[in-house]
Formats: structure tokens, sequence, C-alpha cells
């Protein structure tokens, strides 16, 4: 497992990881969720020891990140944010460099290369500069080294930041290959990734954990959690719809965006109105192009949960 426990990172008044706690199991891809500024890089680098915390330990895999750094690490994957790399060395030689670094040798070593290579379709620019590389091809040499040794942790910070949505798709398919054999913690402020890779995600703002859940499990938070939406492209008939779906018992509200021809009802506390909507259109006639139940939407809880961290911080960092 991972096991963070009151880890805290202070430089001088500021503070940017506040006693911070939490674990992560095998088979989890745990996505660190948090705005700009948030913490989420200053915590993945003291997880794998690139920073030494003010406060608090780091256990990977039963080993302290600060007293046993070798063994921590060497059981550890890292994708810095932006994939840095030595942009001079091609792809083979770097790749053949961070073999050397993890000290794999004979048929290990040539299985571990060809896998990476061949996994992240590498073949092609094996003896190209990185630095001629697109940054998806960038990305992939990145996330090559983080795999080579075949580690038991995977730290991905921003992993698919700036890719294109092909090149995203293609980088959460390896993470969700990955997935049931590893422990992997994935940094993102791109709240589409919970859905795409995470089984469970943590809020971070103003360097606290503000949440900790299920993808599910947030979107349950969400005043449009069980709410119905549904579209239909006449003007006069949407009208309609609203004034009769506003007048079913255990509707509260209904709210009509007339420019994407939509309006959505939200029910009173703990009731369910799928059914009662759909019999009313069956009902009426009504012309509905889109009818659904909202399962939550995450960036209304990710807005409501974290709009008020950044005076915390500051309070904290004045204190």
């Amino acid at each position: 497992m991972i096991e963070i426990s009151h880890l805290s990172k202070r430089y001088g008044a500021l503070v940017a990881v506040d006693d911070v706690s939490f674990t992560v199991a095998p088979g989890e891809v745990l996505g660190f969720l948090g705005p700009n500024g948030a913490g989420k890089s200053t915590t993945m680098k003291m997880i794998t020891g690139f920073l030494s915390p003010t406060a608090g330990t780091i256990r990977v895999c039963g080993h302290d990140v600060e007293t046993e750094p070798l063994a921590a690490k060497s059981r550890m994957g890292y994708l810095p944010e932006g994939a840095p790399s030595y942009g001079e060395m091609t792809v083979r030689g770097f790749l053949d460099f961070i073999a050397d670094i993890r000290e794999l040798a004979g048929e290990r070593r040539r299985g571990r290369l060809d896998d990476v290579i061949g996994r992240l379709a590498l073949a092609g620019v094996l003896e190209q500069p990185i630095e001629t590389l697109s940054k998806g091809f960038r990305r992939r040499v990145g996330l090559a080294q983080a795999i080579l040794h075949d580690p038991q942790v995977l730290i991905l910070d921003e992993p698919t930041d700036g890719l294109d949505p092909n090149q995203k798709h293609e980088v959460r398919a390896l993470i969700n290959s990955m997935a049931p054999d590893k422990i992997i913690v994935v940094s993102t402020h791109i709240l589409e990734e919970v859905h795409a890779m995470c089984t469970r995600a943590i809020i971070i703002a103003g360097g606290c954990v503000l949440a900790d859940d299920t993808p599910a499990g947030l979107e349950a938070r969400s005043r449009y959690h069980d709410a119905v939406t549904l579209r239909i492209e006449d003007p006069v008939r949407l009208q309609a719809a609203r004034e009769a779906i506003a007048q079913l018992p255990d509707v509260a509200t209904v709210e009509m965006t007339e420019r994407e021809q939509r309006l959505t009802a939200f029910p009173r506390q703990g009731r369910r109105i799928l059914g009662e909507i759909s019999a009313v259109v069956a009902r009426e006639g009504w012309p509905v192009n889109e009818l659904h139940l909202e399962s939550g939407r995450l960036d209304e809880v990710f807005r409501a949960i974290t709009r008020t961290a950044p005076a915390t911080a500051a309070e904290t960092a004045h204190a």
C-alpha cells in the first residue's frame, strides 16, 4: 500500500500541504484532484522522495520514503508533470539510460524494453532525439521510463495534460490496462479523467484534503443527482413542458436553458421523478430529443468543495 500520515510541507509562512493523510491499496486508481496551486504536485514529489516533508510519514509497500529511500523508490514509477527528460538523447538512448539506473540486465532488460517500446508504440521513433518529438510522443517516452522496471506503484502527475483527444484516449487506455495489478495515483485538474480512469478520487485545495470518495459518491453530492433533463427543440412545447413538469408533486424546481433547448427538473428530497416525467411526456406527446436521469455533475461538486479553499489557505499561511 501507499500510506500517507499527517503529511505537511511548509515554505516559511506558506503552507503548501497541510496535514494530509490517506492510503491507496492495490488495484485502486486514485485521482488526485485540485485547482492549480492546490498542493497536488508537491504531494507527488514528497511521495516519490523528490521533496522532504516538513512533517508526517510516507510508506510505500511497507518502506518509509525518508529512512528507506532506495527500497521505496525501487517499487515506484514516476511521471513528473510535463514528462521531463534529456532532449538531446534519442529515445533508445534514454530508455537504455533508465534501464541502467534501474539495474535491469540480461533477458529481463531485453524483455522490459521490448514490452514498453511495443506497448507505447515507440519503435518508429527510437533513433530520434527526444526534443524533436511531438508532445504526445514525449509523454509516451515519459510513461515508458516510468513503467520500464514494472513497478508496483505508479505516480503520474498530469499524464494527459496538453494532449489531443486521441492521445488522451491512448494514455487512459494504457493506465486502465495496468490498473488491476498496480497501485496508481493520478494527479489531474481534468475532471473527465475521474470517469475515464479512477476508482476513487481525493479533492485537495489549499493544501488540505477536502473530499475522499468514489466518483459515484462525489456525484451523489451534486444537486443534479437524480434530477431529470430533457431537450425539446420546439420552443413553444419546451415552455409547455416546463409549466407541466413544475406542477408535478415530487418536483421541487425546474430550470430551463432556452439556447440549449433543454430543461432540468430537480426532485424534492428523497423523491424519484423520472417515472412521473416519462409518463407526462408520453401522455402529452412532446417531441423529446433527449430524456435522461442525471447521476450528478462532478464539475459542480468540485466547484462547491474548492471555492472556499483559497481563503482557507491564506489564513493558514498567515497563521
